[in-house]
């Protein structure tokens, strides 16, 4: 299923290959997020055109809309979205995180009210499972809670032992699917704990002996400072088996994702280069730039020289401000296309690094050149 093609001399920087039911991934990946069932404003075709090899959707929002007896009719979301390549599907875990207004956890699983229209619903471990095996994930996210930060260590403790026993119920929905010889995805394991090193270090190493197709970070980019972030992985990363995929949850900024790849994490998704592109904001090797600002009104130049986005091969910065600003959609899908465009291109570059031995010096000198994002 992995297979580690070659690590970095410099860092623990890995460059694999997954092997999904629809198709390979070459990692490190970034994963374009479409919650529900679509990667905002950009179609599938278009997405192949980026070299995507890999997507998003989400077990709780699609639970809600539109709903399993829709799945069950297309016969999975790869069909009814149109997309043939793999997804990974989250669990709802970060639902349970995100919803807590609205919400109770027990040991079942959780009971809330669908944000849609408060009716009462429940995701439990088996259930998440179900869910996805519905929906055709080839990989498919372990239930978990996602606890919040700042979060004292007696409930992240507490919450961690419900989640190994969830994570312990999704392994053995997963072994009877097997012994039944009903076909499935891959199930990955969410390493939690909060903040707290020795929760990182009993989770990851409990997950383990569950023997998992795969393991995640969880728990993190959910407003806590960077350095906690980049230390919660650290604690997790040298407790997981390097024959077997590593995806950080959530991440990041380019320079995250970087960062992470020489702490030795392969798979990464981020709602960032869709969602920012929607208020006009483009990523570049400088960082990020508002193209709703004075100074692209006569700008002829395109968003980054040299890239071979569609928004930069045809369109100046001054025609996409106009477009932002008039509030056109083709503003939105341009700079959408480009910053899908930015993080695909920046892994694949990140993958070529790796095979080379150069991957610390292309680290190094890309996050030395980058202005740190933040909203605009």
């Amino acid at each position: 299923m992995f297979e580690l093609l070659a690590t970095d001399p410099h860092s623990k920087a890995r460059r694999g290959r997954l092997v999904t039911r629809h198709g390979v991934i070459e990692t490190p990946i970034f994963m374009p997020v479409g919650t529900q069932g679509t990667v905002k404003a950009v179609s599938p075709r278009e997405l192949r055109e980026l070299k995507a090899q890999i997507i998003l959707g989400n077990t709780y929002h699609l639970f809600v809309r539109p709903g399993m007896h829709v799945m069950r009719h297309f016969e999975g979301l790869h069909r009814f979205m149109g997309w043939d390549g793999p997804i990974l599907t989250d669990s709802g875990g970060f639902q349970v995180f995100s919803l807590a207004k609205l919400r109770k956890i027990t040991e079942e699983g959780v009971h809330f009210q669908n944000h849609l229209d408060g009716s009462p619903c429940f995701i439990g471990p088996e259930t998440a499972m179900e869910i996805q095996q519905t929906l055709g994930s080839d990989i498919a996210m372990a239930f978990d809670e996602c606890p919040p930060y700042p979060c004292e260590y007696d409930y992240a403790a507490q919450s961690l032992e419900r989640t190994l026993r969830w994570a312990q119920r999704c392994r053995d929905w997963a072994l009877r699917q097997d012994e039944a010889g009903t076909p499935r995805g891959a199930v990955f394991g969410i390493v939690q704990g909060a903040t707290y090193e020795p929760l990182r270090r009993a989770s990851a190493e409990a997950l383990v002996a569950m023997d998992f197709e795969g393991y995640a970070v969880g728990g993190v980019s959910v407003g806590e400072p960077e350095a906690e972030m980049m230390a919660a992985v650290e604690a997790s990363e040298p407790w997981l088996p390097a024959h077997k995929p590593r995806y950080a949850m959530g991440l990041g900024t380019p320079p995250q994702m970087l960062e992470m790849i020489a702490r030795g994490i392969d798979m990464f998704d981020c709602v960032l280069p869709t969602r920012i592109a929607r208020n006009g904001t483009a990523f570049t090797a400088g960082g990020t730039i508002n193209l709703k600002n004075a100074p692209f009104i006569l700008d002829k130049g395109p968003i980054e020289e040299g890239c071979a986005c569609p928004a930069c091969s045809s369109f100046s910065r001054g025609y996409l401000r106009h477009l932002i600003k008039a509030e056109e959609i083709l503003g939105l899908r341009l700079v959408t296309l480009h910053n899908l465009h930015f993080y695909l291109n920046l892994m694949s570059r990140a993958r070529a690094a790796i095979e080379t031995g150069t991957f610390e010096t292309f680290r190094r000198e890309f996050v030395s050149n980058y202005r740190v994002w933040e909203p605009e």
